[in-house]
């Protein structure tokens, strides 16, 4: 069976009921494997993650202390070449009213202008990229309720 693919922009705003966050900018990066979220706050405490995303500079701030007991330790290779060692935890992402699981890798992204990029990793099997487009997903929950 093959499920059709759904367009997507290169930006959008998307959930993450597990962390918290609503209606936050994201950037589609298709030269990115995996998909990171903006934390500086993390910490490990017999064998528990403990991590504060995005930071006070944002306005989608909560200041709670998320914990994951599952999580792991990713390799990430940056786009200078550079390889960096993440914390990866699983989540889930609202896109197109539609709830997908998806691996979040914890990266400081302060410089950045998106807090959250989500890689191929996560859309290949379910989405195309268009670049000319934007907040498709963002637009539709705003216009079909």
């Amino acid at each position: 069976m093959t499920t059709k693919k759904i367009i997507i922009g290169r930006t959008d705003r998307a959930d993450f009921p597990k962390l918290q966050i609503e209606g936050i900018d994201i950037k589609i990066d298709t030269g990115a494997y995996t998909s990171s979220i903006h934390c500086k706050d993390i910490e490990e405490i017999n064998g528990v993650l403990h991590a504060t995303l995005l930071d006070v500079e944002h306005e989608l701030y909560h200041g709670k202390r998320l914990s994951f007991e599952e999580y792991k330790v990713t390799s990430v290779r940056s786009s200078n070449g550079s390889v960096d060692m993440r914390y990866e935890v699983q989540g889930n992402i609202r896109l197109f009213k539609k709830l997908y699981k998806i691996s979040l890798t914890l990266s400081n992204r302060e410089e950045m202008r998106y807090p959250v990029l989500i890689g191929r990793k996560f859309l290949s099997p379910r989405f195309i990229v268009d670049p000319e487009l934007q907040d498709v997903s963002y637009l539709q929950s705003q216009h079909e309720d």
